[in-house]
Parts: structure tokens; C-alpha cells; sequence
């Protein structure tokens, strides 16, 4: 059984009958899984390279590929570029820009509200999260109510 408890921009923290909450994780792709993860979402531009598209789960990194939640070809190349907080900033103002597209918009709002029915990981390949779309996306998802871990 589930229950509601209130939370954050009203949309409330759905809690299991065991006890866990229901969340979103923001994860490396590659890495070893977390017991309780969910569903593995890849929000890259491109799948790993050399890897069979039959072991993308396998080998931890993801269940599910949705470049939707990437950023352009063009922002990646300047995210990569980003020597500095001044040029991640800017970065993450184009990203956020391209993340509130009509459409890009709907699949957040969408994740938002599943993460406080299931758990689902998005992720990336980048190994530091502050200097990676992952860190925006983790903003973007919060501000829209989601459990984010």
C-alpha cells in the first residue's frame, strides 16, 4: 500500500508499504548498480562505443537509451570545452534553454511524477557530476517536484 505525505511543489513523497521512498537517481553509466535503482535511463547523445547493444544492461550502463534529456551535439562539444565556472555556467543556461522546449519539458514533467510512483537512475558517462548535464538535469527535476536522490 502506498501513502502520500506532502512534499515539495505539491506534488507530495509516495512512500511503499515496506517503508523505501520512491526516487529518482542521478548515476554514472558504467558503474555498478545501487540496490532499489529501477529502470536505468541513458541521457547520452551516443551509446557507449564497442559495446553490443545486447550487454548496454549487462554491463551497468543503462536499460533504456532517451538522448532526449542530452544536450545538442553542439552544447556537448562546449560542455566539454568549459575550462572554467564562467563557461559552465553559460553552458548550463543554453542547456536549461533547450531544456524547456514544449517537449523536452513534458518528458521532465513525466519523470517528475514517476519518480513518487517508481525508482528510476538517469545517467551519464561523465565521471564528475557538477561538470556534467546530469547536475541540470538533477536541478531541472527537483525544481519540478521530483525525489531525487
Amino acid at each position: 500500500m502506498r501513502m502520500r505525505h506532502g512534499g515539495p511543489a505539491g506534488y507530495g513523497t509516495w512512500h511503499t508499504g515496506s517503508g523505501g521512498l520512491m526516487s529518482i537517481f542521478i548515476v554514472q553509466l558504467g558503474t555498478p548498480r545501487k540496490a532499489g535503482e529501477g529502470v536505468r535511463v541513458g541521457t547520452v547523445r551516443r551509446p557507449p562505443r564497442g559495446v553490443p547493444k545486447s550487454d548496454f544492461a549487462r554491463l551497468d550502463y543503462y536499460d533504456v537509451w532517451f538522448p532526449n534529456l542530452s544536450p545538442s551535439a553542439e552544447l556537448v562539444r562546449e560542455a566539454l570545452k568549459a575550462a572554467d565556472a564562467r563557461a559552465w555556467a553559460a553552458f548550463s543556461r543554453k542547456f536549461r534553454r533547450e531544456m524547456s522546449a514544449p517537449d523536452r519539458s513534458r518528458e521532465l514533467d513525466l519523470l517528475a511524477a514517476l519518480s513518487h510512483h517508481t525508482n528510476l537512475s538517469l545517467g551519464c558517462y561523465c565521471r564528475d557530476e557538477s561538470r556534467c548535464h546530469r547536475s541540470v538535469l538533477r536541478e531541472l527535476l527537483a525544481e519540478r517536484g521530483a525525489d531525487v536522490v
